[in-house]
């Protein structure tokens, strides 16, 4: 056979496998295993059973351990397209290393003569003609496979118990579905860590790429699945006010921007990567009346993104008011919403949120009540819905339903209360101890509504740590309660719909993390993305030896001595080796020095540059400014000449001894 030909043959042959096939590849480490480290220890012991089995049954990949997913499906689809043969191997016919021709082998595998009667029958007809007492010859034959009645199983079990029979993996799924009929994906954890006090919040783009986590440490970050590794680290961090805590995150309908809402009366704009974009004004705090302010004038509490129009945002804050912004203003709010209150003075707004649709809003108040507004042509601020004691203390959360008829409320009473917007007079259901200090706990639904989930805080007395409540929105009863951290409190809480991941927020007052609950069977992308990716090994080429410079002439031993007129100059411009004098001062005096000021006092330097003060000071004679008193001190005496006057009336010299010599 000619080259070209062996060529031809071996690109043909080429052809069916990939590109990846024979290549040597890094040794990576299987899903199985990853899944397993990842998986959460209440349920460890579910797990066991379904990783041998698919250890079990995955041997061929198990022989192929550098080959990757496609190179092993297109040698299965190879391997599988001569049924025939590969039935025979399965069964043992066919040997590789003494193979045999066809014909033979279905003239081998062809019965002569009548069928051989079933085992069951043999076996019966062998126990009726016991009184023949033939010898059995060969082994014993194998035990009957029909059902056999307990009273016979001690006379014919022979031997150790058969070991149990392998479990169907399609009938394991079934009974875990069965178990878990609402589907929570929770199997496996992974914790998103990088905050050094809890985390206050959360929020998750809509297409279950980016994850934006706010903390009590003034912090935001930034976490991407797609370019994470197995390390879990924040690929961008902020810190939007400074010693001013984050308390509300909010992605826009387009994901493209994000609003950050800290403790300061300023919300900031920031667009996908994290860069500034502005931050709305702040209001006067000296004005009364909060509709005449251009802003919030106190620290901000919550704030959300419309759920359909990319401009419009809403905030509230604790001077009582909510307020609606548009992100291409920034000096100016476009609505002022002053709440209804039972007295009169100044409430703090504790929350705030849009219905799915955008057309209402609810505001959770400091006393505990709950207002609803519809944004209908002509509405102001008197709320169309008002419950006046829908909680006994602060209202953390509120969260309308897709159908737009019940209302979820979350407090500080440690309560969860479930609200037919119909009927608002009495809530359906008040899920009590529920834990919570935290402003910023909050409520969600599971993607279909059939879940309402929230998290609880740490109490000192309690054993109990952080958890997770499950509760059926239709039922109304307790589903399901999940142990996140055995010492930090649960705050925010959020099941992603494409993701079908749930993600949990907790901390204490020196960590702080975002949990990730997710199945892979039941979950996409997300955690599964990053979870399998092994993070990049150092190579020796990225270590670099910092260069040693030589240079002789900077030595002091290869210096040139300066000329003495450089040493001179360099003398004179030391103002203490030249002892220079010192300076005049102008302005105040410091350091044991008087200032040369123009007056001590306002007054005088008013009235000295108004021209009314005049310096002449030094233009005059000191001599004849003193005798310019000299008529009005003899003609009004006041100390000497009155002590002088009895005694003493003429007054009396000294003489002056240079008279006496001239003379």
């Amino acid at each position: 056979m000619e080259a070209g030909d062996e060529a031809d043959i071996y690109d043909g042959v080429r052809a069916q496998f990939p590109l990846t096939f024979g290549k040597q590849s890094k040794s990576q480490t299987p899903l199985e295993a990853i899944h397993s480290a990842t998986r959460r220890s209440s349920q460890s012991s579910l797990s066991s059973s379904p990783l041998s089995l698919s250890s079990s049954k995955n041997n061929d990949s198990n022989l192929f351990p550098s080959l990757s997913s496609s190179s092993q499906a297109s040698l299965n689809s190879l391997r599988n397209r001569n049924p025939s043969s590969s039935s025979r191997q399965s069964t043992g016919d066919f040997d590789d290393s003494n193979p045999k021709p066809p014909s033979d082998s279905v003239e081998e595998d062809a019965i002569v003569g009548p069928p051989l009667p079933p085992p069951n029958s043999i076996a019966r007809d062998d126990a009726e003609d016991g009184d023949d007492g033939g010898e059995m010859i060969g082994p014993p034959p194998p035990p009957p496979q029909g059902p056999v009645d307990d009273d016979d199983d001690g006379d014919l079990m022979i031997g150790p118990p058969r070991p149990p029979a392998a479990i169907n993996s399609d009938s394991e799924d079934q009974e875990d579905e069965e178990e878990n009929r609402y589907r929570i994906p929770m199997s496996n954890e992974i914790v998103l860590k990088g905050h050094t006090k809890i985390v206050s919040a959360l929020a998750v783009d809509h297409t279950g790429s980016r994850v934006l986590s706010g903390s009590y440490d003034y912090t935001v970050r930034m976490y991407d699945f797609q370019g994470m590794n197995s390390r879990l680290a924040s690929f961008r961090q902020l810190e939007p006010f400074e010693a001013h805590q984050v308390r509300t995150l909010s992605w826009s309908p387009t994901s493209d921007k994000f609003l950050c809402v800290t403790g300061s009366a300023q919300a900031k704009i920031y667009d996908r990567d994290g860069l500034t974009l502005g931050e709305f004004v702040k209001g006067d705090m000296y004005i009364r009346d909060l509709k005449n302010t251009k802003g919030h004038i106190t620290g901000l509490t919550c704030g959300e993104w419309h759920p359909r129009a990319k401009e419009t945002i809403l905030t509230s804050s604790e001077d009582g008011s909510l307020r609606i912004w548009d992100v291409n203003d920034f000096k100016s709010q476009k609505q002022v919403i002053k709440p209804k209150l039972a007295r009169p003075g100044r409430i703090p707004v504790t929350t705030c949120t849009w219905d799915r649709e955008g057309k209402c809003i609810a505001g959770g108040i400091g006393d505990g009540s709950i207002q609803i507004w519809n944004l209908k042509p002509g509405w102001g601020s008197r709320p169309d819905i008002y419950v006046e004691k829908g909680h006994l203390d602060d209202i953390t959360a509120l969260k309308f339903s897709s159908d737009g008829r019940r209302l979820l409320s979350r407090s500080f009473d440690s309560s969860l209360k479930v609200w037919d917007l119909r009927q608002m007079k009495k809530p359906l259901q008040v899920f009590e101890e529920l834990p919570n200090h935290y402003a910023q706990t909050n409520i969600a639904f599971s993607p279909d509504e059939q879940l309402i989930l929230t998290g609880t805080s740490v109490e000192r007395d309690s054993s109990s740590g952080g958890l997770l409540c499950f509760y059926d929105s239709t039922k109304l009863e307790l589903v399901s309660r999940v142990g996140i951290s055995p010492t930090c409190s649960v705050v925010q809480c959020a099941w992603h719909p494409r993701l079908n991941q749930i993600f949990a927020t907790s901390g204490d007052k020196s960590q702080g993390g975002t949990h990730i609950l997710y199945d892979p069977t039941l979950s996409e992308r997300g955690a599964l993305v990053c979870v399998a990716r092994a993070p990049r090994k150092k190579s020796v080429d990225d270590f670099e030896v910092k260069p040693i410079i030589h240079n002789p002439h900077a030595l002091p031993l290869f210096r040139d001595l300066p000329s003495r007129k450089r040493q001179r100059e360099k003398i004179l411009k030391d103002p203490l080796k030249s002892h220079k004098p010192e300076q005049p001062i102008t302005g105040p005096g410091f350091g044991g020095r008087v200032g040369a000021t123009k007056g001590s006092l306002l007054t005088q330097y008013l009235l000295k540059q108004g021209g009314m003060i005049k310096e002449t000071w030094m233009e005059e004679d000191p001599r004849e400014a003193i005798l310019k008193y000299a008529e009005a001190a003899k003609n009004d005496p006041k100390y000497i000449a009155p002590a002088y006057a009895e005694t003493q009336p003429e007054p009396v010299f000294a003489k002056s001894d240079s008279e006496d010599e001239e003379k």
